[in-house]
């Protein structure tokens, strides 16, 4: 059932009519802006498809401003440290991997893959070890991507993976999205949770009647269900392929589940007459500047197959096309939603949908303060003076070099 909600986050109010410089007044004083709330560093964020880290490689990844290089090693083993050289900070992204080692390409400093500095080669004898080498990340690499956990070390262990039954079976078939996007992450959860901007895709997906069924929400998700009604009009080949209507041309409307289970974003549409998914999409907004004004969609795409072998291999590519076509008209909105508040330097929005304001609700609860200093703080590996590595404190020994 629909839940009501009292007007929030500037909807349309008895004051609402005053012209918008109460509107700004109104907003600033009541509710916090969505678009300065950082993203909770204490979950496993992927920052890699693992193709783009090969063996013996490094790759450099970023998250929120904290630079990011992965190297797999001889084993096949993936690390995370610090993109930094403790010696004179340069990027390890450049360096040469050597084994289960990361080594400088400047000094030649080597790491291993617990940031702690396992040779100097020009170290005079008995002189003092650096104290502490740089700082790593907990990583895993599943479906794919290659997952790095950014917030307390200690927290990995216990924070679970996302579970994703559909990547491993083998009567689906996965498409996998990477992708920047040019604004805060909040966009793409509204974007993908309101399905009533479906007017923006009318010239790929045709005329689409989207009806709310319902919603739940709480402290740490909203999700809802839609039903897709065709109303005509021109529609995409792999926009057919992917709906109620499939491999057998059917015209059966198709239930649409979105869910923003924090940190991630999950889709599943079912044809009205099945019990069995068409699809699933499961994704993430990683934050690639300090700021959070830039963000990293990684999506996979979960497609059941077909009873006919080999059709879903024949409509790959134009599915392959339709998604994209649909993701290019959703990232001009968004960005263009992000470049409105960097004029305004505030959030305008005058949202009127329920379940928009309580996913607000969830990514503010859940977040953090954007920290614009937080790329320093990664580098120096400490936070509030607190250290943010595993390494021992700094005990003031003489740095070489």
């Amino acid at each position: 059932m629909t839940k009501a909600q009292p007007a929030r986050d500037g909807a349309n109010s008895a004051g609402a009519a005053e012209g918008p410089g109460h509107l700004r007044e109104f907003r600033s004083g009541t509710t916090a802006d969505l678009r300065r709330t950082g993203i909770n560093p204490n979950f496993w964020y992927p920052v890699a498809v693992s193709g783009s880290v090969p063996r013996n490689k490094t790759f450099a990844a970023v998250f929120a401003g904290e630079r990011i290089v992965l190297y797999r090693g001889a084993s096949g083993t993936v690390f995370a440290l610090e993109d930094r050289c403790a010696h004179r900070q340069v990027p390890l992204s450049m360096g040469v991997v050597e084994g289960e080692t990361l080594r400088c390409c400047y000094h030649a400093w080597a790491y291993r893959g617990n940031g702690r500095i396992s040779q100097i080669p020009y170290l005079p004898k008995g002189a003092d070890r650096p104290p502490r080498g740089v700082r790593s990340y907990p990583v895993r690499e599943l479906y794919g991507l290659v997952f790095v956990f950014p917030g307390d070390p200690e927290k990995a262990d216990t924070t679970p993976l996302p579970e994703l039954p559909e990547f491993h079976s083998a009567r689906h078939k996965t498409m996998t999205f990477s992708r920047t996007v040019h604004c805060h992450y909040s966009f793409m959860h509204e974007n993908l949770l309101d399905m009533n901007h479906q007017f923006l895709h009318r010239g790929v997906l045709g005329k689409i009647h989207p009806k709310l069924l319902g919603y739940e929400t709480g402290p740490e998700f909203v999700e809802a269900r839609y039903l897709f009604v065709p109303a005509g009009g021109k529609k995409d080949r792999g926009a057919g392929l992917l709906s109620g209507e499939g491999f057998g041309g059917g015209d059966s409307p198709d239930v649409i589940t979105v869910r923003t289970g924090y940190p991630y974003q999950t889709l599943q549409a079912v044809p009205e007459n099945s019990d069995l998914p068409a699809f699933s999409l499961w994704a993430a907004y990683v934050p690639e500047d300090a700021e959070q004004r830039v963000n990293h969609a990684y999506g996979l795409l979960m497609i059941a197959k077909p009873p006919v072998p080999g059709a879903l291999h024949l409509a790959w590519p134009f599915i392959r096309r339709f998604t994209e076509r649909v993701f290019a008209e959703d990232r001009m909105a968004v960005e263009a939603e992000q470049r409105a508040w960097d004029e305004q330097g505030e959030d305008w929005n005058q949202e009127v949908f329920p379940l928009i304001l309580d996913v607000r609700d969830v990514l503010r609860t859940n977040g953090v303060p954007v920290r614009p200093e937080s790329a320093l703080c990664g580098a120096a590996a400490l936070c509030d003076g607190a250290p943010r590595t595993g390494t021992a404190p700094d005990t003031g020994a003489r740095r070489p070099g």
